[in-house]
């Protein structure tokens, strides 16, 4: 088994949800959701992150990310999903990264905040 891509993950090492990125070999690459730096892990330290752990970070749940008539949220999903029809996965991933960043800054995060 693998991880796709974009999917969220928890490294059981430390407890740290983490994005997928990429995976060379037995390694899997990581990313936290929003960014950040970048780490390998060993396939067999990962477990999906579950529906609660992703709503505890501030991460919708899956395909239930209304746009609310936001201009920006339609660029940015436009970009992820020609990003994700490309070559290029660190691209796509960087895209995915961007749509939910500025999910959370523009939709989720409490005014004045």
């Amino acid at each position: 088994m693998t991880y796709r891509n974009g999917a969220f993950v928890v490294d059981t090492r430390e407890g740290v949800i983490a994005q997928v990125i990429g995976a060379v070999g037995g390694r899997v690459q990581l990313r936290k959701p929003g960014g950040g730096l970048e780490w390998e892990v060993p396939f067999a330290a990962l477990r999906l992150a579950t529906r609660e752990e992703r709503e505890s970070t501030g991460l919708w749940p899956d395909k239930t990310r209304p746009a609310y008539g936001c201009a920006e949220c339609v660029q940015l999903d436009a970009a992820r999903r020609a990003a994700a029809e490309g070559d290029d996965e660190i691209k796509a991933g960087d895209a995915l990264v961007a749509q939910r960043r500025h999910w959370r800054s523009a939709h989720m995060l409490p005014v004045g905040r």
